[in-house]
C-alpha cells in the first residue's frame, strides 16, 4: 500500500465543511471506517464523508465515483453511496473529498450472510442490474480485468507465501483451481460495468442477507468474471448454484472458470490481510481471514464446478 501519512481528524473535516459546504457543517460527525484508500465518516443520519488518506491513487478513485455513481445508482436494486457534494482541494486539505449518502448495514466480514437463498437471489439481482455494457469512456481496471494468466506472478508469490506461513493446507489444490481458470477462453462480449472489488468488507448485511454495496473506487468496465467471483467469496455454503441460476444472462462455463480464478486471487489476498491483522502487522484486518478461508474451501472442493 502506497501510504501517504495523511492525518484525518474530526476538526479537519468540520473545517472543510464550513469552508465549502457550510449547510452541512453542524451535523454530528463520527468515524465509520478506515479503508485502504479512504476514511469514511458518518455525517448526521443519512450522509457520509469520504476522505482520501492512505494512497495517492485515492484522489482519482473519488473523482471517478463522483462522475459515475449518480448515473449507475438509479438502476441498482441495493443502496450504494451516491455522491452528493464534491470537496475540492484547498490550502487546508490539498486533496478532493466526497459527501455521499450513508448506506446502513454491517460489513459482511463481520456479519456474514446467513440466509443463503435470499442472499444468492439478492446478489444475482444486483450484479444483473450492474453488468450492462459500459460506454467507451468508462474507466479501466487498475490491477484486474485483463487476462487471468497475467496474474500468474502475484498468484504464485501469494500462494507460496501463504503456504510457507501454514495458512493454506493444500496449495496444490488451490493452484489447480487457478490453472483451470487461467486456461479458460477469454471474455468475448462487450465491456460491462463492474464493481471490481466485491470482498466482504465492501458488501453490507442486515438480518442475514445483503443490504448494500459500498466502495466503488475500483469501478471499471470489463469481463464480468471479476465480479462473479463474489458467489464463492460472499455467499454461504451451497448458495453459488442458485446465484448462477438467477443471474442473467446465465454465465457460460468459461466465464465461471475465470470467475473461480479471480475468487482464488481475492481469497489468497484476504488470507494474508487476515493473518497480518491477527499478528498486528500494518494493513492487517483479522476479520478478513475467516471468509477468505471459507472461500478457498468452497473453491477447492471441486475444480470442475
Amino acid at each position: 500500500m502506497e501510504a501517504t501519512g495523511m492525518d484525518i481528524a474530526e476538526d479537519l473535516i468540520r473545517d472543510l465543511l464550513r469552508e465549502q459546504h457550510p449547510d452541512l457543517a453542524d451535523r454530528p460527525l463520527k468515524l465509520g471506517a478506515r479503508g485502504w484508500d479512504n476514511q469514511v465518516w458518518r455525517l448526521g443520519d443519512d450522509l457520509a464523508v469520504r476522505m482520501p488518506w492512505a494512497t495517492q491513487s485515492a484522489d482519482a478513485l473519488l473523482r471517478k465515483e463522483h462522475t459515475w455513481l449518480p448515473i449507475l445508482a438509479p438502476r441498482l436494486p441495493l443502496p450504494i453511496p451516491v455522491p452528493q457534494r464534491l470537496g475540492e482541494p484547498s490550502e487546508r486539505f490539498p486533496r478532493p473529498w466526497l459527501v455521499t449518502t450513508w448506506v446502513p448495514g454491517e460489513p459482511a466480514d463481520r456479519a456474514p450472510a446467513t440466509r443463503a437463498t435470499d442472499a444468492a437471489v439478492t446478489l444475482a439481482a444486483f450484479l444483473t442490474a450492474l453488468h450492462r455494457p459500459a460506454p467507451d469512456r468508462a474507466p479501466a481496471g487498475r490491477d484486474r480485468g485483463g487476462p487471468l494468466a497475467d496474474t500468474e506472478e502475484p498468484f504464485t508469490q501469494g500462494l507460496a507465501s501463504a503456504a510457507e506461513r501454514g495458512l493454506i493446507r493444500d496449495p496444490d489444490a488451490v493452484r489447480a483451481v487457478w490453472e483451470n481458470a487461467a486456461a479458460a477462453p477469454g471474455w468475448a462480449g462487450p465491456s460491462l460495468w463492474l464493481h471490481g472489488d466485491l470482498h466482504p468488507a465492501n458488501v453490507l448485511t442486515t438480518n442475514g442477507t445483503f443490504s448494500g454495496v459500498i466502495d466503488f473506487g475500483d469501478l471499471f468496465a470489463g469481463d464480468p468474471a471479476c465480479d462473479l467471483a463474489a458467489a464463492w467469496i460472499l455467499l454461504p455454503d451451497g448458495a453459488a448454484d442458485l446465484f448462477h441460476e438467477t443471474y442473467r444472462p446465465t454465465p457460460d462455463t468459461a466465464t465461471l472458470r475465470r470467475a473461480r480464478g479471480w475468487a482464488v486471487l481475492r481469497s489468497i489476498g484476504g488470507i494474508h490481510i487476515g493473518d497480518a491483522g491477527v499478528h498486528g502487522r500494518p494493513g492487517g484486518k483479522p476479520t478478513w481471514g475467516p471468509p477468505a478461508q471459507a472461500s478457498l474451501r468452497r473453491l477447492t472442493a471441486s475444480v470442475d464446478q
